[in-house]
């Protein structure tokens, strides 16, 4: 059963969490999985892991900051990189959690990365999907959303028209819609800002904890070449495909998302002992 939490962030953003936790008795050794989704999702993109590894593995879908599900909307100015990493720690330090695996969907690997950067000791592993370690002309794609976005009027609009462009299965259009449009422009665009004008190749060779690297078959957003690069960098990271996905691959196919998962989980937890 998913149960949802709200807390304050030390810089008084008001973040969320999905969460499910295991019955006392089934914890398998307390290890736990932080989820964090994209630029355009809620936490309730995560709802089918949640539901998968939610009954032995203590497991929390994040809602970052200023994402639309946890109201009020914050002031767009706390939306970065660095806020969003404080959301994850909020989050974790509530629910008693002092280390995680961490995965994370395009904005989502972002996070991981800014979270490595000052709290690596938080990590047991990290699976990385549909991300980037830097984006090509990061600052004139974020341009062009933006004034895609102003373009349109209002997020629900906008939503609509930016689904088309994710590699969808015909039944995953509505609820993309649903939450993206559930956001604000000021927030969606600071979102925005943050997401892709970030650069942490240099930092990739400093990630020393199990890494699995992960992308949709489809994704014409993150495409395969990103990933790659990612796995490179780590150099000790494994990279996968997961077949007729687009962008949001663990939503658009996650019985072979969950599937991966669990192998990763499988082989980190032996590379640890």
């Amino acid at each position: 059963m998913i149960a949802t939490m709200r807390c304050v962030t030390a810089d008084g953003a008001l973040v969320g969490a999905r969460v499910t936790r295991p019955n006392a008795s089934d914890r398998s050794g307390g290890r736990a999985l932080l989820f964090v989704h994209g630029v355009g999702s809620t936490a309730a993109i995560w709802d089918a892991q949640l539901a998968e590894f939610g009954a032995h593995l203590t497991c929390a879908a994040i809602e970052l900051r200023g994402n639309g599900a946890v109201k009020p909307d914050p002031d767009p100015s706390s939306i970065a990189r660095s806020g969003f990493a404080q959301d994850v720690l909020t989050v974790a330090d509530a629910l008693g959690v002092e280390r995680f695996t961490l995965v994370g969907c395009s904005l989502g690997g972002v996070v991981a990365f800014e979270l490595w950067k000052g709290n690596p000791e938080r990590f047991d592993a990290m699976l990385v999907l549909g991300s980037f370690a830097r984006y090509p002309n990061g600052q004139r794609y974020a341009d062009g959303i933006a004034s895609a976005a102003r373009a349109a009027g209002s997020m629900r609009v906008f939503a609509e028209r930016r689904a088309a462009n994710l590699g969808l299965p015909p039944e995953r259009l509505k609820e993309t819609i649903e939450q993206m449009a559930c956001k604000s422009v000021p927030c969606y665009l600071a979102a925005t800002q943050a997401t892709w004008t970030g650069d942490y190749r240099s930092l990739l060779p400093t990630i020393n904890v199990p890494v699995l690297v992960a992308y949709g078959e489809r994704d014409a957003i993150a495409p395969r070449a990103l990933s790659e690069e990612i796995a490179a960098g780590v150099g000790a990271a494994r990279l996968a495909m997961i077949p007729g996905a687009g962008h949001v691959a663990n939503a658009d196919n996650p019985g072979e998302f969950n599937r991966l998962l669990l192998a990763f989980l499988d082989e980190s937890k032996d590379e640890a002992t």
